[in-house]
């Protein structure tokens, strides 16, 4: 199996943009729906073949992780937006309570990612277009200091409220919003607003 860099699997993602996922799904024999059931992983899991990877987290020779993240896309008027928000990474209290910015897990985590938006038909997935390829690199610096203060106001909120004051109301492109199993859980993860994912993926609105 050959591995690749994150540079070269954008590239070679990129060659697909206006293509039918479905098709390719076909192609590779990737399971969409079984027993009646929708594998939601179907389209990432179609890249993944296309790209000759079986791994979600890709490690390149030069020891670069990378991952690839699929969203969903709905149609409005002539143009697209994020069907949803997408999750980033868990947050650790203390981890974020200690770390600046820069040295951030979060930080880390959206410069390994490689994001595809593909079209959302309905919920038969009888097609889907990918849209668009986007990576944080590519973003500009008034987008990455609104993600620095969206951590820092969550850091903040840690150190001086505590963890369980962290809720999806704070951040303007990034939110703490609870992750798990029930409405129940305590866990929370950093998460990109739809509007973080339209610029990152440069969508016209």
């Amino acid at each position: 199996m050959e591995i690749i860099s994150r540079k070269q699997a954008v590239g070679q993602l990129q060659k697909l943009i206006g293509k039918d996922l479905r098709k390719l799904a076909d192609k590779y024999k990737v399971t969409v729906f079984k027993n009646g059931r929708l594998n939601k992983g179907w389209a990432g899991h179609t890249l993944e073949r296309y790209l000759g990877l079986d791994l979600s987290s890709k490690q390149a020779p030069n020891s670069e992780f990378w991952e690839l993240k699929v969203v969903p896309l709905k149609r409005q008027g002539n143009s697209y937006i994020p069907k949803e928000t997408m999750a980033i990474t868990m947050i650790n209290a203390k981890d974020v309570a200690t770390t600046d910015f820069e040295n951030s897990h979060l930080l880390k985590k959206l410069q390994s990612l490689i994001i595809c938006g593909r079209e959302f038909e309905s919920k038969e997935e009888r097609y889907s277009i990918l849209i668009s390829v986007g990576t944080f690199d590519l973003v500009d610096r008034r987008i990455k200091e609104q993600v620095r203060r969206d951590y820092e106001l969550v850091q903040n909120t840690i150190r001086e409220e505590g963890f369980n004051y962290l809720t999806g109301k704070i951040g303007v492109l990034v939110q703490p919003r609870t992750k798990g199993p029930g409405h129940g859980s305590i866990s929370r993860a950093f998460y990109a607003r739809a509007g973080f994912v339209q610029k990152i993926l440069s969508l016209k609105h």
